[in-house]
């Protein structure tokens, strides 16, 4: 039992991507993806309620009001009672809905101050990365993975590496790190998304659009371009692994002269971390 639950333990690193037919939101993986699937959560106490309220008064109105019980009809305009409700009942569930997506929106838009800078451009149909920081900045490409490529790469755990998902060079991030990502684009609109994070944001050619994340989990996530942007947009994931800070040390200081050694390091690492954990119980 204990080797069987770090395995498991292991394998929920690699949770946060699409399943067959899901219905809710990827596993939370940042402070603020929480905070939005509360907000969902507490939205649907007032969506549900009103949304049966009103099938049930339109319901009782056609049986009601309809032409064979109800041949005269009421010449009735106003009705003081009801307009008073109807107009202040609203406005109360809006102050209800207001106060807490204000605060919301005040926390996706207040950052601590980011650790790492990294500027992702939107290619047809690509993602390229920059990271700026160090004397020796970090850029590369990231590419949908070829299915011919799995062996090559060491990625032929479709688990771990999702068919239509999966890419060839990954943006690697330290957990618990604010991250600052510049968004833009190279030629048409592409939407950086990575549903875990509660993130989204356009890239635009020209622009530099602003947002951020703070993982809070180990792993790998996945998100695409939500912006349709041609032919191969369907193509175009997004691929974020979430180290520690050693490991994301070890790997930076050998991405920007070997890109591919940085990344075999980085699964070395890795799959020892595992090995020690799952040894352990």
């Amino acid at each position: 039992m204990g080797i069987l639950s770090g395995l498991l333990s292991a394998g929920t690193a690699y949770a946060a991507q699409p399943e067959p037919w899901q219905m809710t939101f990827q596993p939370a993986a940042s402070a603020i993806m929480e905070q939005i699937e509360w907000f969902e959560r507490y939205t649907l106490w007032f969506i549900v309620p009103i949304t049966l309220f009103v099938m049930a008064l339109l319901a009782w109105v056609m049986y009601r009001y309809r032409a064979s019980a109800n041949p005269v009809p009421s010449k009735t305009s106003h009705n003081t009672a009801v307009e008073i409700v109807w107009t202040v009942g609203p406005v109360v569930i809006l102050l209800f809905l207001a106060i807490p997506s204000f605060q919301l929106l005040t926390a996706q838009y207040s950052p601590e101050e980011p650790k790492l800078t990294i500027k992702a451009t939107g290619y047809q149909w690509y993602w390229g990365y920059e990271y700026q920081a160090g004397d020796a900045p970090v850029s590369f490409d990231s590419v949908m993975l070829k299915e011919t490529d799995r062996a090559a790469t060491g990625k032929e755990d479709k688990n771990a590496y999702p068919r239509l998902l999966a890419v060839d060079n990954e943006m690697v991030v330290p957990v618990n790190t604010t991250v600052r990502l510049l968004v833009t684009g190279a030629d048409v609109i592409h939407s950086f998304s990575m549903p875990a994070f509660g993130v989204k944001m356009d890239a635009v050619a020209g622009r530099s659009n602003e947002t951020w994340f703070k993982a809070n989990k180990e792993g790998m996530y996945y998100g695409q371009c939500s912006q349709i942007c041609g032919k191969d947009h369907a193509f175009m994931p997004i691929a974020i692994h979430v180290v520690s800070q050693d490991q994301y040390n070890a790997w930076f200081a050998v991405a920007g002269k070997d890109l591919p050694g940085a990344y075999k390091t980085l699964t070395a690492a890795i799959d020892a971390d595992k090995n020690v954990s799952v040894a352990g119980n």
